[in-house]
């Protein structure tokens, strides 16, 4: 039974870019349509100043983040480089100025949710948050994690998503939940718990940091789980304009193609939770 689940939750396709796992999200051989956008007069996205690294207020106050440069590399795929704003607006104020004009996208994590599906089209998927374990460096632990960590103590935190994945897909694991992630990753440097499981974009910026001590890596995975975890980060358009949502989806795929996903995921994750 864990190997049809193991299958249905290990990670998305991925390819090495410097020795390093990126997410690669399109099919290569799937062939996407880029729609003629010149008569467009401009390509506005909307997004926040409150969600790094993904969008923020860089030390001289400019607009940065991982959105913004997909944003003008979505542009610049789509030859509106010199047509491209991004503006940010308080969090609150997305859905509105998206449905009132003042912009033509959103590229600030709106979820994908039924709701939302009601209001607004999405592009495709660009980046998932799969589910990672971490363990210390001398555990040496890789697939199968089930196996590996029969009985072992497996750190998480309560009430979360995580908690509900591994308790349903890792039954023979020993899960130990806990009120913050803080205590739970004290607790492995300290070796009380054997594993860690949790969101793995969270524990790669630990993973990366002083914190860490350099104690740790990923083991096994990466395990997407939709149900679980949501279907990741789109670019939302208003129904109406299904056009450029298509062609934004084939910019998209070309810029996973090229290479210049690869490069800016790197540059903002520089501890691949892939």
């Amino acid at each position: 039974m864990f190997a049809a689940l193991l299958i249905f939750f290990a990670g998305a396709p991925a390819v090495r870019a410097d020795g390093v796992q990126v997410p690669v999200l399109w099919d290569s051989k799937e062939r996407l349509a880029k729609p003629d956008l010149s008569d467009m007069p401009r390509l506005r996205f909307l997004t926040t100043t409150d969600f790094p690294p993904f969008n923020y207020l860089d030390a001289e106050g400019g607009l940065s983040g991982l959105h913004v440069d997909l944003a003008r590399a979505i542009c610049a795929e789509l030859g509106l480089a010199d047509k491209c704003q991004i503006q940010a607006l308080p969090w609150s104020e997305l859905e509105t100025a998206l449905a009132r004009g003042d912009g033509e996208a959103v590229i600030a994590g709106l979820a994908v949710s039924a709701q939302n599906r009601a209001k607004f089209a999405f592009s495709r998927p660009y980046l998932r948050f799969p589910a990672r374990f971490v363990a210390t460096r001398s555990a040496m632990l890789g697939e199968p994690m089930a196996e590996r960590l029969r009985g072992k103590r497996v750190g998480v935190v309560a009430g979360s998503a995580h908690e509900q994945l591994l308790r349903d897909s890792f039954g023979s694991v020993q899960a130990v939940a806990y009120d913050r992630q803080e205590l739970l990753l004290a607790d492995l440097k300290e070796g009380k718990v054997d594993a860690a499981f949790g969101d793995g974009m969270r524990l790669g910026f630990w993973l990366g940091s002083a914190d860490s001590a350099d104690c740790c890596r990923f083991a096994g995975g990466p395990y997407i789980a939709p149900e679980y975890l949501g279907g990741g980060l789109s670019i939302a358009v208003m129904p109406e304009n299904e056009k450029l949502a298509g062609a934004v989806d084939a910019a998209l795929q070309q810029i996973s193609a090229n290479g210049t996903f690869a490069e800016l995921y790197l540059r903002y994750f520089p501890v691949s939770f892939f």
